[in-house]
């Protein structure tokens, strides 16, 4: 498995079992060196990884976006949701995941140590504006939580 991040997410992918390749420029070349064949493509972030995907001889049934539903709709990739990664049932849209049965098992995994939800920082609700700037820059490894 592999992972986009930049430089200093690369040591956290590694210790989670993933090979880091760094985005930018060449990105395919990379991922192609890599990786050789892809089998299946997440994107988390948007952008054109849809399309980038695309590039690298994915079909669309094996891409999955939770950030780009534009391309996903024009190419008929997945909406990923939460209880699509976990049971490896194909889902559209995140509502899905939004059951009281999906958060049970995820707090169940993460009683059991078994998935781990990274918090990159929290703000109090009044800095609410702070956290989407953090989030905007497009540079965080975990989850922002706004506390009321």
């Amino acid at each position: 498995m592999i992972g986009l991040a930049s430089e200093p997410n690369h040591e956290w992918l590694a210790a989670h079992g993933v090979t880091p390749v760094s985005y930018g420029d060449g990105l395919a070349d990379r991922i192609r060196r890599t990786a050789g064949k892809v089998d299946a493509f997440i994107d988390t972030f948007g952008a054109d990884y849809v399309e980038l995907a695309l590039d690298l001889g994915v079909v669309p049934s094996r891409i999955g976006t939770i950030a780009n539903f534009t391309a996903g709709e024009k190419y008929g990739a997945i909406v990923v949701d939460l209880s699509w990664i976990i049971s490896g049932a194909k889902a559209e849209g995140s509502a899905a995941g939004a059951s009281a049965a999906v958060l049970a098992e995820l707090a169940g995994l993460i009683s059991a140590g078994q998935l781990e939800v990274p918090i990159a920082a929290t703000f109090p609700l009044a800095q609410v504006r702070e956290a989407f700037e953090l989030l905007a820059s497009g540079h965080v490894r975990g989850k922002i939580v706004l506390v009321p």
